[in-house]
């Protein structure tokens, strides 16, 4: 359902030119192919962790790399996604998010207006940059949970392989999320009763 809302405008994370510095002859077709597939869904991800865009776009740079240093590491057969997401995370947690820390001394949140799909109705975008808004006030162990499960569709035992928590931690993390979320939602079920009776 919040993937409805969570509407980024990720054009410039799937040109061939925001790939075309990572990918030499020595990687494989199919792997190359399977990042590139996975690139949207690597960002969302890495907004949820980073809370900033041009962090997002330096994690999953690093990430990129990372997994392709380390393709004959991948099991074939194995969730890709879920690994790369591993990387990512792994990334977020070992190098970025304390070089940034150190730098800024807090961690700022993503502006929506620039993540907002332009294309819905002014109506849907509304609601959707006030959903963005509340998901990215949320503390970042309960961001990444959200787009891994709401969004991704991740179960929750992925999820918690993903981020290396124990699944209890993930059902605590997205009951608080839901709870913090629930006005948006209830919200939402008053507008749409409005406009049945309009």
């Amino acid at each position: 359902m919040i993937d409805d809302f969570w509407l980024l405008s990720i054009e410039e994370h799937t040109t061939a030119g925001f790939y075309s510095m990572y990918f030499g002859k020595k990687y494989q077709k199919r792997f190359q192919s399977d990042l590139i597939t996975l690139m949207p869904r690597l960002w969302r991800f890495a907004l949820s962790l980073a809370g900033q865009k041009d962090l997002a776009d330096d994690l999953v740079q690093a990430t990129c790399l990372r997994a392709l240093e380390r393709e004959s590491q991948f099991q074939a057969g194995s969730n890709f996604a879920a690994w790369t997401m591993t990387i990512c995370r792994s990334i977020w947690l070992n190098e970025m998010r304390s070089q940034h820390l150190r730098k800024t001394g807090q961690l700022d949140t993503a502006i929506e207006s620039s993540l907002i799909d332009p294309s819905p109705s002014p109506e849907t975008n509304i609601f959707a940059a006030e959903v963005f808004k509340q998901v990215m006030r949320l503390p970042e162990g309960q961001r990444s949970v959200v787009e891994l499960v709401f969004v991704e569709q991740f179960t929750y035992r992925e999820a918690a392989a993903i981020l290396g928590i124990p699944i209890g931690t993930v059902m605590s993390r997205l009951s608080a999320a839901r709870k913090t979320l629930a006005p948006l939602k209830q919200e939402q079920a008053n507008q749409m009763k409005k406009g049945e009776l309009a």
